[in-house]
């Protein structure tokens, strides 16, 4: 076994970073652009940590050349990103020309340095006005989304390769259709379970008509999936509290996408939702399209029990600046108590073994699984400037870790092709505002001034080293 981590990773790998249009472009009024559904969230009282909003940004729509330049300074070899659909499409009126322009010469920018553009088309920016017509539970929804996926192509479609559906479509349904903590903070289960079917057809039908506008395209779609571990093992109601989110958060995700079918226990315990009166004839059969690649985006564990927390014991993750009512649908008892691992700034239990399991699994449960791509994994930590420096040793630890983990699930047979870090730049962390930092890049949120963390300086490095033969011993 290799000793070093550098080494133990196959010809082709890709190392490289993400980011999301709505988290550091900024100029939410600029270039054509109207309200995004989190323009308009931002503005409610409370929705927002410090009232907090995405107007500014890390103003990376005026700063974009720059920022690529250091993304190639550090050696990025691809980089993650997303398209506005706001932007692109104001309103869902029209195409917007500007804001495309904005992202071909984004693109135009990437291929100069050399680094790969991978293109996110929904990370969580609906336009506003499309949310005002029922969003995501409208299946009309379904439909505009293809338009905008098209207008995209036509656009980009001659020079970016790899194509990405949704990211994290649990987010973008179940928490702001259901949770209320992000965009639109809506609390009602019916509008969350159609917004996640809606979203799945979505996927299918823009996924059919990408192949058909280009044959050499590689789709594919990105989830957030977890490790549902029951707080007892021996517990047969925390087993069965660990079973219910374990369907809701990755199979109800995986099944339909993969199978071609929701999963029969989820849908025994959403029963008093109809959840089916959703699925039309012929939906499954679209959602299932075959994709190249599937993104999986992971940042902890999650330890379920089906008993209430004990006084004085906290939560498994800490507050959003909104609570909303639960947005487990059908699990209201499901708690989820802490195991004493440590913890990021975001309250998140740090297990870099869970990853490897989760992808362990993947592999052995689904024989049609693609390629794999770790297209988020990084964590927030608080922190400090000193004389210039920004020495966030947890968060290299971190990701080192996770990276050794990568490597072990690779060794036990994961096809896993790559890892972007999340994230490239500190940003606008949704509910949480300005408070939470994950980027590797600094930035000063007076000033906009970028600084390499050690944490980029350190990656940097390792992006090199495995482009040389690994020493051996």
């Amino acid at each position: 076994m290799a000793t070093r981590l550098e080494g133990r990773f196959p010809d082709g790998f890709i190392w490289g970073s993400a980011a999301a249009a709505a988290q550091i472009e900024g100029a939410a009024a600029e270039g054509g652009k109207e309200d995004s559904i989190w323009d308009h969230f931002a503005r409610q009282p409370l929705a927002i940590a410090n009232g907090d909003t995405p107007a500014v940004a890390v103003d990376h729509y005026h700063r974009m050349p720059a920022d690529v330049a250091l993304m190639k300074e550090l050696g990025l070899q691809s980089y993650r990103f997303s398209t506005s659909w706001a932007r692109v499409k104001p309103g869902d009126r029209f195409v917007n020309a500007e804001g495309l322009d904005f992202y071909s010469r984004l693109v135009d920018e990437l291929l100069e340095a050399d680094i790969l553009p991978w293109l996110t088309l929904y990370h969580w920016d609906l336009p506003q006005a499309l949310q005002e017509l029922g969003g995501w539970a409208n299946r009309d929804t379904a439909f505009r989304f293809v338009d905008y996926a098209v207008a995209v192509h036509e656009k980009l479609g001659d020079r970016v390769r790899h194509w990405t559906t949704f990211n994290e479509p649990l987010c973008s349904s179940l928490i702001g259709y259901v949770g209320g903590e992000h965009a639109p903070g809506l609390t009602d289960p019916y509008a969350g379970l159609a917004a996640l079917h809606h979203q799945h057809l979505a996927h299918g039908l823009a996924t059919r008509q990408l192949r058909e506008l280009s044959d050499d395209l590689q789709v594919g779609i990105t989830l957030n999936l977890t490790n549902a571990v029951p707080n007892n093992p021996t517990d047969p109601v925390d087993i069965d509290a660990a079973r219910r989110l374990d369907g809701l958060w990755n199979r109800m995700y995986l099944e339909p996408l993969l199978l071609g079918a929701y999963p029969a226990d989820v849908l025994e315990d959403l029963r008093e939702y109809d959840f089916e009166r959703l699925v039309h004839d012929g939906d499954l059969e679209t959602i299932s399209a075959p994709i190249d690649f599937l993104g999986v985006n992971h940042y902890h564990d999650d330890n379920f029990s089906g008993h209430p927390l004990p006084e004085g014991h906290p939560p498994g993750k800490a507050p959003t600046a909104r609570q909303g009512r639960s947005w487990f649908v059908g699990s209201e008892h499901v708690t989820s108590p802490t195991r004493g691992l440590p913890q990021t700034a975001m309250g998140w239990e740090v297990n870099p073994d869970g990853l490897r399991e989760l992808l362990v699994r993947l592999t052995r449960t689904y024989d049609n699984l693609p390629p794999l791509y770790i297209t988020e994994n990084g964590a927030a930590y608080d922190d400090v400037v000193v004389d210039g420096r920004i020495d966030d040793v947890e968060r290299w630890d971190y990701i080192r870790a996770h990276l050794w983990a990568v490597a072990d699930a690779i060794e036990e047979g994961a096809d896993v092709r790559g890892y972007f870090a999340w994230t490239f730049i500190d940003n606008f962390e949704w509910a949480w505002g300005y408070d939470k930092r994950f980027g590797i890049v600094h930035v000063d949120y007076e000033t906009m001034e970028r600084t390499p963390k050690l944490s980029a300086l350190r990656y940097s490095q390792l992006i090199v080293a495995t482009r040389e033969p690994a020493p051996v011993g």
